[in-house]
């Protein structure tokens, strides 16, 4: 009985390209435009990706596990880059502490997180960074998601949260699960 590879599920779907956004291939590099800017991404040699004019479809070139993987990956990615040029990424990031503050100075930001130094980190270019009123919090905006998450992580790694008072640098909206202290086994 032979077993009959499965193709990724993801990597089936074709990417559509909505109104304004245009996608190229020349020399295995797959470049994707649109209102908000373009990105380019060199396409891997075990997949093979067809450009039409409203969608853009991956398929593997043979049928090894490794191909299967980078099949519904490149599709991924792909996706990515068409959402990031119509729409955008955006990323929120909370200070949660007393005397936790985040500034912008110039092309960088100013982290104070408790630490006997400020921590001062430049903004890559492509992403643009908003500080509120309350300096609480840190907005980062671009197109391209995995910059966007790379620096958001970095900021984070400043002052991770600590599961006992949850103080720390956080995801807007994450979940911190608080330990019990001391006081909680004594009865």
């Amino acid at each position: 009985m032979e077993a009959k590879a499965k193709v990724s599920r993801v990597g089936r779907l074709p990417v559509a390209l909505p109104d304004g956004v245009k996608a190229s291939l020349a020399d295995g590099e797959l470049t994707v435009s649109g209102k908000l800017g373009s990105l380019s991404m060199s396409i891997h040699s075990n997949v093979e990706v067809e450009v039409a004019s409203d969608k853009v479809t991956v398929t593997p070139r043979d049928d090894h596990r490794k191909t299967r993987a980078l099949h519904g990956l490149m599709r991924a990615l792909i996706n990515n880059m068409v959402t990031g040029v119509s729409q955008g990424y955006e990323r929120k990031l909370t200070l949660v502490g007393v005397g936790y503050r985040a500034s912008l100075k110039g092309q960088s930001i100013q982290l104070e997180v408790g630490k006997s130094h400020d921590v001062i980190m430049p903004i890559p270019e492509g992403i643009k960074a908003e500080v509120t009123k309350k300096q609480d919090e840190i907005t980062l905006t671009g197109i391209d998601k995995a910059k966007i998450g790379q620096f958001a992580a970095e900021i984070k790694r400043q002052r991770p949260v600590e599961p006992y008072k949850g103080k720390g640098i956080r995801y807007t909206g994450e979940m911190v699960r608080l330990k019990a202290g001391k006081k909680a086994g004594k009865k």
